[in-house]
């Protein structure tokens, strides 16, 4: 089996992963925060270690800014649907999952919101006027993938933040497809919100998602219960993370989260994506001269793209040709990834497209052959 749809889940994980994953098994399986006893207040800093790491790798203050969340998706669902207002305007691109663009769809059809999409453009200058030309008086938050899952287009999200911040707009990142992958600076790029999935370019596995923010405060709790603190009230912590942590957290799926952090820290952010977009320029070099090829997705360049190629053989439905490629032992992807905005904007809403998304253990050999069954098609 050859593994391509990275931007699914990575696959396979990391050694380290494992590795966490045993010692919770073994060392650290008591209930972080809920209660005084060792292997209870060892787990809880385990727990704490991971925040720590993500708050180094995506510059935020302080780890009380980093909440768990069940992934990307609920990440999103709690800042758009804890922070919104009767009233409100919010804005988004026309690259937006449905992590945004659902919730954002229905608060506006309960008559909560009103919304626009702002187009996006492959002169990122353009594009953060786009954006700047739909903010009113009553837009209170701006929300962009960093890069999208269906085109790879990475966004210019420093200037977009700093465009909200003039306007004292506050800015939502959706990080899924960037998270781990690309260096993201929370305060240099103004991101008040980002969100990003555990089981992507973080490494690890599926279950656990992240928002980072120092503005726990103004999200009003989704859920609430049980946090492990201020068990005497039945008012709810006004603290972060405990604010939006009720529960207990899915500890295993963390401390998978840290290896995946491990991994990368030791290998480098940079090495891998390097290494994943030299493998997603094969693969355009090879497709690219079959004229039964159309491709979507522009040449993956470094800083500009994620390690992706999106396409489709001419004449053939892109679920059925992954079919194919299925029973060749090749996994990718096709249909609409969740992102009908993405394929309007690309003109494949009617049928999707492919997506090949590279990792850190796919090698040449592999796009090579790919590349010679496409030749076939």
């Amino acid at each position: 089996m050859i593994y391509f749809d990275n931007g699914a889940t990575s696959f396979p994980k990391p050694a380290m992963v494992k590795n966490a994953a045993d010692e919770y098994f073994y060392k650290y399986g008591g209930n972080p925060g809920r209660g005084g006893y060792t292997l209870s207040v060892k787990t809880a800093e385990k727990i704490f270690e991971v925040r720590t790491k993500l708050k180094n790798m995506f510059k935020t203050d302080n780890e009380e800014n980093i909440i768990f969340t069940y992934n990307c998706t609920d990440a999103c669902n709690m800042v758009i649907n804890g922070y919104l207002k009767k009233g409100d305007h919010a804005i988004i691109s026309d690259m937006e999952h449905n992590a945004v663009a659902r919730p954002i769809y229905r608060l506006a059809k309960e008559g909560i919101i009103t919304y626009d999409v702002a187009e996006t453009f492959e002169n990122d200058n353009l594009t953060v006027e786009s954006i700047k030309s739909k903010m009113r008086s009553n837009t209170k938050l701006v929300i962009t993938t960093h890069a999208s899952n269906v085109l790879g287009k990475v966004m210019p999200i420093e200037k977009i933040g700093k465009a909200c911040h003039d306007n004292d707009i506050l800015y939502m990142v959706d990080g899924a497809q960037s998270g781990g992958l690309l260096p993201i600076d929370m305060k240099k790029y103004c991101i008040d919100f980002l969100c990003l999935a555990g089981h992507k370019s973080l490494l690890g596995t599926t279950g656990v998602g992240v928002l980072i923010t120092d503005k726990g405060e103004l999200l009003k709790p989704a859920r609430v219960g049980g946090t492990g603190s201020m068990s005497f009230s039945l008012d709810y912590p006004d603290f972060t993370p405990d604010r939006l942590e009720c529960g207990t957290v899915n500890t295993l799926g963390i401390m998978c989260l840290g290896g995946g952090l491990d991994y990368i820290n030791k290998v480098g952010m940079n090495r891998i994506y390097e290494h994943e977009m030299k493998l997603a320029q094969n693969l355009y070099d090879i497709i690219s001269r079959n004229k039964n090829i159309i491709i979507y997705s522009d040449y993956p360049k470094i800083g500009e793209a994620m390690p992706m190629v999106t396409f489709n053989v001419k004449g053939i439905y892109s679920e059925d040709l992954c079919a194919k490629l299925g029973d060749k032992g090749f996994c990718l992807r096709g249909g609409l990834h969740c992102s009908p905005l993405a394929h309007k904007k690309a003109g494949t809403s009617d049928y999707g497209a492919v997506r090949a998304v590279f990792g850190c253990f796919n090698n040449k050999d592999e796009v090579l052959k790919l590349g010679k069954l496409l030749e076939k098609n």
